[in-house]
């Protein structure tokens, strides 16, 4: 059972969401949770959380190709050079701190 429905199950329904959508999306919705034998508003509902939590994987987890991840893991094994540009950067204290000081 997906997370969303065992949320969806434990949860008081309480918040009202409101939507205007065309005649075309509203037959199409229809009849995609006719299919899954839903009603309307839990097809919405299920179909939104499963896209918002794809949306929120996605901001956390990319996917490469072999190459590109062996390449990664071959930066992360090996030491950077120093960066004098950097480490100056990183000594000063930033505009916005130095009036704390």
């Amino acid at each position: 059972m997906p997370a969303t429905e065992t949320i969806a199950k434990r949860a008081v329904k309480s918040a009202r969401l409101g939507l205007r959508a065309t005649p075309e999306q509203e037959t199409v919705l229809r009849r995609a949770a006719a299919a899954c034998h839903k009603t309307l508003t839990q097809f919405i509902i299920d179909s939104a959380c499963q896209a918002a939590e794809q949306t929120l994987l996605d901001q956390r987890m990319f996917m490469v190709s072999d190459k590109q991840y062996e390449r990664f893991l071959t930066l992360l094994d090996h030491p950077t050079e120093d960066n004098v540009g950097l480490k100056d950067l990183f000594s000063r204290i930033a505009p916005w701190d130095e009036s704390c000081s």
